[in-house]
């Protein structure tokens, strides 16, 4: 160990058994680094293969190639480590710089707030005189004395222009860096080198505000020219067209600019701003970016309104830039807007009133995109699918820009509204211009026809009460076969069907009749990307796709339960074997946006399924009221948009599909989000005993009663007044019953139960019980099966399990018992299993 340890400093030595050095020469380091390169790690018989093609090291023993491999990876991992430490000291440092200027900023506030107090003290003993003086033309906004400005005129003029945007420049500063706006913490958002930045949201201000800062690893012009191609990282901005741009006599630019904004949902109209926007450079070599609207310039040009556009106003905003100690950029963002909330509908409001989600949605998605970038180019990584960060990055724009443009459909795309069936609860659009189709090769070389030329949308909204929209969306994301109709993704995958090449993939993990390909989930940790393969659709093989096979492109975001006021997305389009990453794509899902912005995120222990409340209903499900979770009462607005390819004379056809198919999905989601709900008694306080059925009730007091009578101990520890069925569904371990047919099936399980087998109350009975037991397992328990029903009960040694997923479960061991009725009969067989863990 000691030469090992001494050769991390000394990579070009051999260590002998005689504890003495030997120098490699530099062809012989050479040849051992070239092969470290390539297999960091060898094998013995691939270091016996490299003595042997190298004659230059033939002198030197296996075991001293070893050695030398052993220190190189000792090396190589302290660098790293190095690297990794100085990169977050770094971070750390420009942290330390930032609360600083923060806590300098809050001091400079305290102090204002004092001295407010005492000028209001003043004004109160001299009411007075305060009452008749009038020439005091001074105002407190937002914590600060504002003298009334005496603007010069706001014209078009290159003069009126560069006044504007210095005006601007100061407003900004005092909001980036002063006391301008009050902000207040965002919730969920804790400093500290792993965090994005520091975040921060408005307080009592016109309008919606955010700010954050942090540090990324870019120049500050490369930050400047990221952040000013807003489309590609601002996922809700349709367009930026730069109008006209103007030289200032101090270096900087002028820009006129007019920006279109996605609508989030098809229950409001899209925003759209015409903006000024000024670059300048300060004396410290720091970048301005800052804009603001236009709306109030007198004698000039202006952007006439345009059809389904509201025109919104963005108060002074913007970035400053500044260059860091060691490389890099301090980057203060703030973003101040004014959504026109009073033209949408009462209920949405709060969607244009929130600063959390104004952070959520494009400050922090800044921050975000910068530092993603960053990673990008210091870590130039492909992933498993060939794919280099970057494209996987512009897959999941694309995929969010073509579900944004099927939520819109813009009439200057194309789309086309067709009639309604008298319902209105589905929107149909048509699209069949020649800009759409663009791209889109359906000339199969395997023969088979075309299946479109036009592309139809169903789409809708829906108000979902009391269900977090991340455990929602895992729901839908996990379980398809709940929502998805498997003769349609068929019908979308045939439409996209090319010629018959292969993509080579490594198999990952599978659920519910569906495999998941993993893309990628290096785009953000509150976003990832993945193929799926509808695994019931055909025949699969682990080294590859085949173009017969279903599978779909899919983006996922909003999954964390734990971050306030986060839309949640679950996006996906169905691709082809030979899909690039230019090929056209059809997207279609599901958005679900929180509309109380502060609300708190429900126990990252919540079940994905259908049984997660317990009471039992007619249907016989159990479900649950408990209330602990942290949720509460919220409300979230959900947007569902279906898109087809189809030929244009199967118009009619294909129209009553689409409307039959997404009412299906909405009548899915609303039983989902039902069951998923934490609280499933209104405005009831406090936790509730549910209602149960009586025949619920009375099989669980025949289990507890089976479980004392044969094994001389009780199963629940009796307290309060919860009834046996609610103390029994909330058990640590794992209770399962099965009939007693032929072939055992499960009847019954408990919330643990339920999250061991990974399933829902509704399908348990399709799950036996030799399927949840490996091949030693089904052995053990045939053979002593029969002592269940002859002694009463038996014990079965630890051992893994299978849950309805095929993920393995380990159990430290097993009780299984006879369940009797009041009449002695024999009812059915409960398991326990104690102790179980996923693998």
């Amino acid at each position: 160990m000691m030469a090992v340890t001494s050769s991390c400093k000394e990579g070009n030595k051999i260590a002998m058994d005689n504890g003495k050095y030997v120098r490699y020469t530099p062809e012989q380091v050479e040849a051992l680094e070239r092969l470290y390169h390539e297999c960091p790690k060898p094998s013995s018989m691939r270091r016996q293969q490299l003595i042997r093609e190298c004659p230059i090291l033939s002198n030197i023993e296996p075991k001293q190639i070893k050695v030398w491999f052993q220190n190189r990876r000792c090396r190589e991992k302290q660098r790293k480590e190095a690297s990794r430490l100085q990169a977050v000291n770094r971070k750390l440092t420009a942290m330390n710089k930032l609360l600083m200027e923060e806590n300098d900023r809050l001091q400079k506030q305290v102090s204002q707030l004092v001295y407010e107090n005492s000028y209001f003290r003043q004004q109160t003993q001299n009411t007075t005189l305060a009452t008749t003086d009038t020439s005091c033309e001074s105002v407190v906004t937002s914590g600060q004395h504002h003298l009334t400005p005496q603007h010069p005129p706001r014209d078009a003029s290159p003069a009126g222009l560069l006044s504007i945007a210095e005006e601007t420049f100061t407003e900004f500063l005092s909001k980036a860096t002063g006391t301008a706006v009050e902000w207040v913490q965002m919730p969920g958002m804790k400093p500290g080198p792993d965090s994005i930045g520091i975040v921060a949201i408005s307080h009592g201000c016109t309008g919606v505000a955010a700010r954050a800062f942090g540090l990324v690893g870019l120049a500050p012009t490369r930050v400047a020219e990221i952040l000013k191609d807003r489309p590609s990282w601002f996922r809700d901005c349709r367009a930026v067209d730069v109008i006209n741009v103007l030289s200032t006599g101090n270096g900087g630019t002028i820009e006129l600019l007019y920006m279109q904004l996605y609508a989030p949902t098809t229950l409001a109209p899209a925003r759209d701003f015409w903006l000024l926007r000024y670059t300048s450079v300060l004396e410290d070599g720091s970048l301005v970016v800052c804009e603001r609207s236009l709306n109030n310039t007198q004698n000039g040009p202006s952007m006439p309104p345009a059809a389904n556009f509201v025109r919104a106003e963005l108060l002074p905003s913007g970035y400053l830039i500044r260059p860091c100690e060691g490389g890099g950029s301090i980057i203060h963002i703030v973003d101040h807007i004014d959504l026109e909330p009073r033209s949408v509908p009462e209920v949405l409001r709060p969607l244009y009133e929130s600063s959390t989600l104004l952070a959520q949605k494009t400050t922090m998605a800044a921050l975000r995109h910068l530092r993603q970038i960053s990673q990008e180019i210091s870590q130039p990584n492909v992933t498993g699918w060939g794919r280099r960060p970057a494209a996987l990055r512009a897959l999941s724009q694309k995929l969010s820009r073509g579900f944004n443009e099927a939520v819109n459909g813009f009439t200057d795309e194309g789309w086309s509204m067709l009639e309604s069936d008298g319902v209105d609860d589905v929107t149909l659009l048509v699209n069949s211009s020649p800009g759409k189709m663009m791209g889109i090769d359906l000339a199969y070389s395997n023969g088979f026809p075309s299946m479109g030329n036009a592309v139809l949308c169903a789409k809708a909204s829906m108000l979902l009460q009391n269900v977090p929209p991340a455990i929602l969306l895992r729901f839908l994301r996990e379980h398809r076969s709940e929502w998805a109709d498997s003769g349609i993704d068929a019908y979308s995958a045939a439409a996209v069907k090319a010629g018959p090449r292969n993509l080579p993939v490594s198999r990952g993990g599978s659920f519910g009749g569906q495999v998941i390909l993993p893309l990628a989930h290096t785009i953000e940790h509150e976003e990832f990307m993945e193929v799926i393969k509808l695994e019931n659709m055909s025949h699969y093989r682990e080294d590859m796709i085949m173009p017969g096979d279903i599978f779909l492109l899919q983006l996922c975001s909003g999954v964390d339960e734990n971050a306030v006021g986060t839309c949640a997305e679950l996006i996906f389009a169905p691709i082809d074997a030979s899909f690039s990453d230019d090929a056209p794509i059809i997207p279609s899902g599901f958005r679900i946006i929180p509309l109380d912005s502060g609300m708190d995120a429900s126990t990252p222990n919540r079940t994905l399924d259908l049984a997660s409340t317990l009471e039992v209903g007619a249907t016989g499900n159990i479900a649950t009221a408990d209330n602990s979770g942290r949720c509460g009462s919220t409300k979230s607005v959900m947007t569902i948009a279906f898109q087809f390819l189809y030929e244009i004379h199967l118009q009619e056809n294909v129209a009553t599909m689409a409307r039959q198919y997404v009412r299906s999905i909405i009548a899915s989601v609303q039983r989902v989000a039902l069951a998923l709900s934490p609280s499933r008694f209104g405005s009831h306080a406090g936790l509730l005993t549910p209602p149960g059925t009586p025949e619920a009730q009375t099989l669980a007091r025949w289990i507890c009663q089976s479980y004392r009578c044969y094994l001389g101990v009780e199963l629940l520890k009796h307290e309060g007044n919860e009834s046996i069925l609610k103390m029994l569904w909330h058990h640590t371990n794992a209770v399962l019953c099965s009939s007693l047919k032929a072939l055992p099936v499960f009847t019954f399980a408990n919330q643990a139960g339920l999250d061991m087998l990974e399933t829902t109350l509704v399908a348990l009975q399709d799950i036996s019980l030799e399927k949840i037991f490996d091949e030693n397992g089904r052995k053990a328990l045939f053979a002593e099966f029969p002592q269940v029903m002859q002694q009463g009960f038996m014990c079965l040694q630890g051992g893994i399990c299978l849950s309805s997923m095929g993920r393995p479960v380990s159990y430290e061991r097993a009780v299984a018992w006879k369940v009797v009725n009041d009449e002695e009969n024999a009812h059915c067989i409960c398991f326990m299993f104690i102790n179980w863990s996923f693998l």
